[in-house]
């Protein structure tokens, strides 16, 4: 079986998942963790790392060809010359273990060391405690006999 990508509609990719599923159809939706700041706090949202696409698993033969473009969500199946494009075996399994990579890494959590790699502190290990807004993060360090909270850029920070 090959591998096609299918558009779904506008803010449609749960419900075209859904429902290929439903009929039993293999999909693959990657998604990804993306951290955005909303009213000045950061959040942590889960986004289609492909926003618009989806990818099912098919037989050229497949009876199930005729249902795509009718199933609730999906807009179109991605083909060129009238001809429905497909994705390698290879392409897809290389997404999946660089999502599965991607979400090992994660970011830096509350609580870790981390290191001071610019400005007046520059060498100075602390504790990571938060971030404040896009570039910058509050680390804590032991500054004359007590833990004091600064604010640095967070490239200015090495884990």
């Amino acid at each position: 079986m090959t591998w096609y990508a299918l558009q779904y509609k506008p803010a449609q990719g749960d419900r075209a998942l859904q429902h290929l599923q439903n009929q039993g159809i293999t999909c693959f939706f990657p998604k990804i963790t993306v951290e955005r700041v909303r009213a000045g706090k950061r959040v942590r949202k889960l986004e289609p790392l492909f926003p618009g696409y989806l990818f099912v698993n098919l037989e050229q033969s497949d009876p199930m060809w005729s249902k795509l473009r009718s199933t609730r969500g999906v807009l179109k199946i991605v083909s060129f010359a009238n001809k429905p494009a497909g994705v390698c075996d290879e392409v897809i399994g290389h997404i999946k273990a660089s999502l599965d990579s991607v979400a090992e890494q994660g970011g830096i959590k509350p609580g870790q060391a981390v290191y001071v790699s610019e400005g007046p502190f520059e060498g100075i290990r602390a504790i990571f405690r938060a971030y404040d807004g896009e570039e910058r993060a509050i680390v804590l360090i032991n500054f004359m006999q007590k833990q004091q909270s600064i604010k640095v850029p967070v490239s200015g920070i090495i884990r």
